[in-house]
């Protein structure tokens, strides 16, 4: 999936934020509003401030409602915010929070049309979980690629047959709108956000933060119901930390495969069924994720890093970076050195 890089060169904007965190002087704080509606999960509406706030005073979150008054979550209580729709015409970033599917198709389809309607041209766009039903329902995914929680995917295929929907993700990311799947993604979409805005440094730092994973391998494939293997079944586990201490060498699944102690073919199995990606998708997506480190965090060549990454040339390097995230190393590296 084509991720766009967005400019992230900000205008000058000071602000304070979570976690009692302040930015620094100069510094752009982006403002970004979270609006909540009946059902809404506590756990996923939270995901924003939490994981956003942690961010060194980059964001300030707002939470809002259609109509600035209480909403019913899914647990046994309601939630009071201090702002209404209004709030996200200010908003330079909206997240549509997730709602119980026994509130789907969402409700008060007038007053949700008029709240969306305050947002801004050009505001970035993001829902988690099954807030992909609100922005579908408001034409906004038509012909685009979106996710949402495997579960409801098939009625969301049913109600919005328009929408590029691919399950199978954590997150999508097409430049302006971004979707998340079901429940955690929430967080592994903020900190792609966090990512997208301001580097792998920053975005490592919030995970460890907040104690989460800074980038979860696979997709939701992985966590979709099947059976669950026997006690006795030998993980890949191992052989994945092995092969990330030695992503510069030329693995092969051969070489994989006999580190795990298992036939080509058991092991390519189990490996999908843990991951939710085959062996040679999760290898370069690691080298990658390691090559776009470099970029960020170093001044060597592109060469030398496609090399110390396991990619075989600068060209190899350049094809898959420009193929997954649309732009080639040296404008990824002066885009993030620059926001760095």
């Amino acid at each position: 999936m084509r991720k766009t890089v967005r400019n992230l060169v900000r205008a000058e904007r000071a602000d304070t934020t979570g976690c009692g965190e302040r930015s620094e002087p100069g510094q752009r704080v982006e403002r970004v509003a979270v609006l909540a509606l009946d059902g809404v999960y506590p756990f996923e509406l939270g995901m924003p401030s939490r994981i956003l706030g942690a961010a060194d005073g980059r964001y300030e979150v707002v939470t809002c409602t259609l109509d600035g008054g209480p909403v019913r979550t899914d647990a046994d209580f309601s939630i009071t915010v201090d702002h209404g729709p209004e709030v996200l015409r200010t908003a330079d970033t909206v997240v549509i929070a997730a709602v119980t599917p026994a509130a789907l198709p969402i409700g008060r389809a007038d007053e949700v049309a008029a709240a969306l309607a305050y947002i801004r041209p050009g505001t970035r766009i993001v829902s988690i979980c099954t807030g992909a039903f609100v922005l579908a329902a408001a034409g906004l995914l038509d012909g685009r690629p979106a996710t949402t929680h495997w579960h409801v995917a098939d009625e969301f295929r049913r109600l919005f047959p328009r929408v590029d929907l691919d399950p199978d993700v954590l997150f999508v990311d097409d430049g302006d709108i971004l979707t998340s799947a079901g429940a955690a993604s929430g967080i592994d979409i903020c900190l792609h956000i966090v990512r997208r805005d301001h580097g792998s440094e920053l975005a490592n730092k919030v995970a460890r933060r907040c104690v989460v994973p800074p980038l979860r391998e696979g997709g939701q494939a992985q966590f979709i119901e099947q059976p669950v293997p026997e006690p006795s079944t030998a993980s890949t586990a191992a052989t994945r930390d092995w092969a990330l201490a030695r992503l510069g060498d030329p693995l092969t699944l051969t070489d994989l495969a006999a580190h795990a102690g298992m036939s080509l073919r058991t092991f390519a199995r189990r490996f999908n069924d843990e991951v939710g990606l085959s062996p040679g998708r999760w290898l370069i997506q690691q080298r990658l994720s390691r090559a776009r480190h470099l970029l960020e965090a170093s001044d060597l060549p592109v060469d030398r890093i496609a090399g110390e990454v396991g990619f075989a040339t600068g060209a190899s390097l350049r094809q898959h970076l420009q193929a997954t995230i649309g732009v080639s190393p040296q404008t990824y590296r002066r885009t993030f050195q620059t926001t760095r």
